[in-house]
């Protein structure tokens, strides 16, 4: 494995006396495609908080390794089912808030800017939604335009909030290629997800039941032993092993 993007030690976090994720350390190598996997409540979404620096954590340390050029970049691009369905606005000014850390403090934007946000529609398939209402668009849809406002930014490190949930064949195809396509470009991709089989398929696995389970290679983190501890009280089966969650997933 390469070096590591992240580094994180002795981590605890926390919702006031809520503890979402116990004592934890753990490495993401850098270019790595990451799965971080777990039952409902197990801390995931909340470890990408953190990562993004929007959860502080109640004890120990989230190191990111720099950038050649200066301080770390990550986008940032949450579940399209958190969005408020009701605002009024475009799949471009969507994508375009992905600029607005590099606009003027009176969000003007510049050439490149405007460039990287086409692209952005582009490699997501959504440029011909561009003066869509976002409201308008279906859960495949507007999981793609998240993506592309993630894209759209400055970025060396991509979280995603579990971007396969709730959506159609070719979206998911559509984000797959180009999760890969941002590793060929040396960009560390971080995917909360449900599904052992999407789990299996990446480079390297977090697994977490509250705490981190286990951490690394996907057939050593995988194993029966592992997912019936994290897993307790759903049923493993140990031949696959196929796991069986909640309802939901």
């Amino acid at each position: 494995m390469n070096a590591a993007a992240v580094r994180v030690r002795d981590l605890v976090l926390a919702y006031g006396a809520a503890v979402a994720l116990e004592r934890s350390s753990f490495d993401i190598p850098a270019g790595s495609l990451t799965a971080v996997i777990g039952p409902n409540g197990s801390g995931k979404s909340s470890l990408l908080d953190a990562l993004a620096g929007l959860l502080d954590p109640v004890g120990g340390a989230v190191t990111i390794a720099p950038r050649a050029a200066g301080a770390p970049r990550i986008a940032y691009v949450l579940q399209a089912t958190q969005v408020n369905e009701t605002l009024p606005i475009t799949v471009r000014e969507v994508v375009t808030m992905g600029r607005y850390a590099r606009a003027s403090r009176f969000r003007r934007l510049s050439g490149a800017d405007r460039r990287a946000v086409d692209r952005a529609l582009e490699r997501t398939g959504v440029a011909e939604l561009g003066a869509r209402r976002l409201r308008e668009l279906s859960a495949g849809q507007r999981q793609r335009v998240f993506l592309a406002q993630g894209l759209a930014q400055d970025h060396d490190i991509l979280l995603l909030d579990e971007p396969m949930m709730g959506i159609d064949m070719p979206t998911a195809r559509a984000i797959d290629a180009v999760i890969h396509d941002e590793q060929r470009h040396g960009c560390t991709v971080v995917v909360t997800t449900h599904d052992l089989s999407e789990a299996r398929a990446a480079d390297h696995v977090l697994l977490l039941a509250g705490r981190v389970v286990a951490w690394g290679a996907p057939d050593r983190v995988l194993t029966l032993d592992n997912l019936t501890e994290a897993y307790r009280g759903s049923h493993v089966h140990p031949a696959a092993p196929l796991l069986i969650d909640d309802h939901v997933h």
